[in-house]
């Protein structure tokens, strides 16, 4: 038996402060009842607990416009009447509110993954968790779905200077479209996505959407009717997510574990049981490969945090008992106080003709791809817009190393009002390593469009063959 995976928890303590707006599905309490899950079972023995530092304007903008970044930077409540048009603009308002702390927020979510993949990249860690990240519908220049900053093509370009090639899963039942998106035409990612399809938000993600140009047939999706139960579940990602490794044989893996796909979600309409939903972690655990594990979207809030607090233990190889422990946020969790989500009697409507023709038709795409597609090597690159001294400029990241030598202290393994290091942040520099030539496979919405356009015919009388 192989040595156990070295898990790193990335948690910051004023995550769970931040509120979208009265009677609004999305809460980032759930990261803060999660925690206090995972603490109280003890888990900090078993994992390497950290603090991420916060992303800075400049390091959002290494995905997003630096004019979305700004405005990010300067919306509040108190201004919304005088930046309306910009709102407009960049999709802020009703499903994307305005709050208090709104880019605070989205730099502790963005920090926890670009803290997390810079620890995978370095080999410091065999599995990085962030279940304060794994927001995959924002765009480029505009918010969308819940999600302002996407935290994930953030940590993916991250690991892209350290690793050729790198796969996005994504088991959040609405489909990953902001990451698929900004990877569309590139080899260097894979993205693959298990997700509701059919008159559903964002409404992306068909099965004849593959990917354009270099990045043709590495966009792979997997549409699913109502209903989805642990079974089928488990047969697609045996069957689809182990062809995908087989051929594409990435060197890490990002996986996006929303849980809104589990069973009885206020916003969702799969039948996963808390077990069936871990199922993709356990598969891609027993392949030895780094991974960053995210969370996602998750609106009835007991059940998210028992399904991540379960999650981290599954990563950590920790046996948990099914009881729920003492803890700050007890009465969440009753009548029952078992660390479970049952599956329901709910109808799957995934008949297996249709898994059949799904999975026949993903695989013959994946048959036309080339195994494990090459790049060139070379030291990773520095960043040079990072070296500067503290000092002078607060607003720089953590060097990895001071980072990877801070733990949590035992007074924040809790949720008390617990003050943040006094000196926790100083310039990253760089760090050579043997890797690829890092590449920003990222066009425009209507670029991708365009692409999708031209080859949607093709790819219909493709299907349609199979």
């Amino acid at each position: 038996m192989g040595r156990k995976n070295r898990v790193s928890y990335y948690y910051h303590p004023d995550i769970g402060n931040y509120h979208y707006a009265p009677q609004h599905p999305m809460k980032p309490h759930r990261i803060r009842l999660t925690h206090n899950l995972i603490v109280n079972y003890g888990m900090y023995k078993n994992l390497e607990f950290c603090r991420p530092t916060p992303a800075t304007a400049l390091e959002m903008t290494k995905f997003h416009s630096d004019d979305y970044i700004e405005f990010l930077q300067r919306i509040t409540p108190a201004n919304t009447d005088e930046l309306s048009k910009q709102q407009q603009k960049y999709n802020v308002g009703e499903d994307c509110p305005v709050f208090d702390g709104l880019f605070e927020f989205c730099s502790l979510s963005a920090g926890g993954s670009i803290s997390s993949a810079i620890k995978l990249g370095r080999g410091a860690t065999d599995i990085a968790i962030n279940w304060g990240g794994g927001l995959h519908h924002a765009k480029k220049s505009e918010a969308s779905g819940f999600c302002y900053v996407n935290d994930i093509v953030l940590g993916i370009l991250e690991l892209l200077r350290y690793y050729p090639r790198v796969l996005y899963v994504d088991t959040d039942i609405h489909h990953g479209d902001g990451v698929e998106e900004a990877f569309y035409c590139t080899d260097r990612v894979m993205t693959l996505s298990f997700h509701k399809y059919g008159e559903f938000f964002p409404g992306t993600g068909a099965l004849t959407d593959i990917g354009a140009g270099k990045g043709r047939q590495y966009s792979v999706n997997v549409p699913l009717q109502d209903g989805l139960d642990d079974t089928t579940f488990r047969d697609l990602v045996s069957t689809v997510l182990g062809h995908v490794l087989e051929w594409y044989r990435p060197d890490a893996v990002v996986l996006q574990c929303g849980a809104d796909s589990l069973s009885g979600d206020r916003l969702g309409c799969f039948n996963l049981s808390m077990k069936g939903h871990s199922y993709s972690l356990e598969f891609l655990k027993k392949k030895n490969i780094p991974i960053l594990l995210l969370g996602g979207g998750g609106y009835t809030i007991q059940n998210v945090a028992r399904t991540w607090c379960y999650e981290t233990a599954v990563a950590a190889d920790i046996e948990v008992s099914e009881d729920i422990p003492s803890c700050d946020y007890h009465e969440y969790f009753g009548p029952d106080y078992k660390l479970d989500v049952p599956s329901s009697n709910m109808e799957n409507l995934n008949s297996k003709q249709y898994i059949e023709k799904i999975k026949i038709a993903i695989l013959e795409n994946l048959r036309s791809l080339p195994h494990a597609p090459g790049v060139q090597l070379h030291s990773v690159p520095a960043d040079q817009d990072f070296v500067t001294e503290a000092d002078e400029n607060p607003d720089v990241r953590m060097s990895q190393s001071a980072r990877d030598a801070y733990r949590v202290p035992e007074n924040s393994y809790s949720d008390s009002e617990d003050d943040e290091p006094a000196d926790v942040r100083r310039d990253r520099r760089s760090h050579k390593h043997e890797m690829m030539e890092e590449d920003k496979p990222i066009l425009t919405r209507e670029e991708i469009k365009h692409i999708k356009l031209e080859h949607f015919e093709e790819e219909n009388r493709a299907i349609s063959r199979v």
